[in-house]
């Protein structure tokens, strides 16, 4: 319904409406980041090992990108009403779970069950903001949307940090109850009914269980070879399952009539390489969040509190890196916005991959991370824009939700990664973990311009923020 023509009663309310969903979109962004900080008091609390605590992490962003096409597409045919207030039920619920975890299956169990709700609700809630406002409004409500996420990294890491120093690491978890229980109380009153029917149609979930299941396998083995060695017969059964599902999944794909993933979309230029750039940099940049608070609490010995601070020029540079970036995509053009942009991620690894951990201090870390989030911001906006603007606008959503869903599992493989490489050899593997992090970055930056395609992106109908 465009503005100009909607029931007086509710346009004061559609305003309410979307300061209360960017709430609950902010709580999942806030869980990507602020489990980093508090990783040492979990593992010392619950007694986890290094596979463990990599799990902590890797899957909310495993369930929340492996499902979450399944739930945008559960959002068009049950509404999107119904599937947000579910995800957030879901997440509230699982949140408080986390909280009261007294082992590690436990925390497991809920921040799968988060990254479920997760999955649900973030989809939902960005159909609400783009049938909800129409004209100069919706490119307003979109911008505010946008700006959820790298307020949403910053926030995560110094809330982290304070919650796990003072009332101690549940209250990470606890803290998204009373406003989960509050959204719901409220948004029920605010939010259009579904004009759905209810019934459900063919939904793809053999697609989404089979997609989730190979990059958990995959995972899986990049964890394992951390303890058992890259040519253990664990590690590579599950490498290969990974591979095997995959195919599987590609096959299911193209056989059912309604498919989770249109792979024809994977034909087109500018959302292959958006997409990529996308995996990549969230990689990286999770990566950075998560070697980056652990070698400070164990190798520097401090405090979680201290951590999160200290972190926050990071979060903040990511967000001064996305606007420049923002700016210089029209400007300059993707390819080298894309090219700088990892060009100056490897530079600011550089220092950490020469030096051993024992060898810089937190003073030459943290000046390294935020060089380095200054240039993957850049390379966020460039990847949106890059597969959002340069395709026909009735394109935009299925290619949105690709992007968004290589943003999670970018974040899942880079954990992995980062875990496997840092932790499971002696001090050294921080060195190795950031070595790696470097070339990756180097060798992004050598291949934008290739991956990457000439023209300047106009601006895409639909949502071309992250989360």
């Amino acid at each position: 319904m465009p503005a100009d023509t909607a029931p007086a009663d509710l346009r004061p309310r559609r305003w309410t409406a979307l300061a209360l969903i960017c709430a609950a979109q902010f709580m999942l962004i806030l869980d990507v980041t602020v489990v980093n900080v508090a990783l040492p008091a979990v593992a010392a609390d619950l007694d986890l090992g290094r596979t463990a605590l990599t799990w902590v992490v890797a899957a909310y962003t495993l369930c929340f990108g492996g499902l979450m096409l399944l739930g945008g597409r559960l959002a068009d045919a049950v509404g999107a009403r119904r599937t947000l207030l579910t995800g957030l039920a879901l997440f509230t619920a699982a949140s408080l779970a986390c909280g009261l975890a007294p082992n590690a299956e436990v925390l497991l169990a809920g921040r799968v069950a988060q990254g479920i709700g997760a999955a649900l609700l973030s989809p939902a809630a960005l159909a609400l903001v783009t049938t909800t406002f129409h004209g100069p409004e919706r490119a307003r409500a979109l911008g505010v949307w946008a700006a959820i996420g790298g307020t949403g990294s910053a926030v995560g890491v110094l809330l982290g940090g304070a919650l796990t120093a003072g009332p101690g690491w549940p209250w990470i978890f606890h803290v998204n109850v009373p406003t989960g229980l509050a959204l719901l109380a409220i948004l029920p009153r605010l939010l259009p009914e579904d004009t759905r029917t209810g019934r459900t149609g063919h939904l793809d979930v053999p697609g989404a269980l089979l997609v989730t299941a190979a990059t958990g396998a995959l995972v899986h083995g990049l964890v394992r070879a951390g303890d058992d060695g890259w040519t253990s017969p664990v590690t590579l059964l599950s490498l290969l399952a990974a591979i095997a599902l995959y195919g599987t999944f590609a096959a299911t794909e193209r056989r059912t009539r309604t498919p989770l993933m249109d792979l024809r979309m994977l034909t087109r230029r500018p959302v292959v390489a958006g997409s990529l750039l996308m995996l990549v940099a969230t990689a990286l940049l999770i990566a950075f969040f998560f070697l980056g608070s652990l070698r400070l609490q164990r190798v520097d010995g401090l405090d979680a509190f201290r951590t999160g601070l200290l972190f926050l020029p990071v979060a903040l540079t990511t967000a001064i890196g996305a606007h420049l970036g923002s700016r210089l995509v029209t400007t300059a053009g993707p390819r080298a916005c894309a090219a700088g942009g990892m060009a100056l991620a490897a530079a600011g690894c550089l220092p950490l991959a020469l030096l051993t951990p024992t060898a810089y201090p937190w003073t030459t870390l943290l000046p390294s991370l935020a060089t380095a989030a200054l240039g993957l911001g850049a390379v966020f906006v460039t990847a949106t824009t890059t597969a959002l603007g340069l395709i026909p606008a009735h394109e935009a959503g299925l290619a949105s939700g690709i992007v968004n869903t290589f943003h999670e599992l970018g974040g899942t493989l880079g954990v992995a990664l980062a875990s496997t490489l840092a932790l499971g050899a002696s001090t050294t593997g921080y060195t190795t973990a950031f070595t790696l992090c470097a070339l990756t970055a180097a060798g992004t930056a050598l291949a934008a311009p290739l991956l990457t395609p000439r023209d300047r992106p106009h601006h895409p109908g639909g949502a071309h923020g992250l989360h």
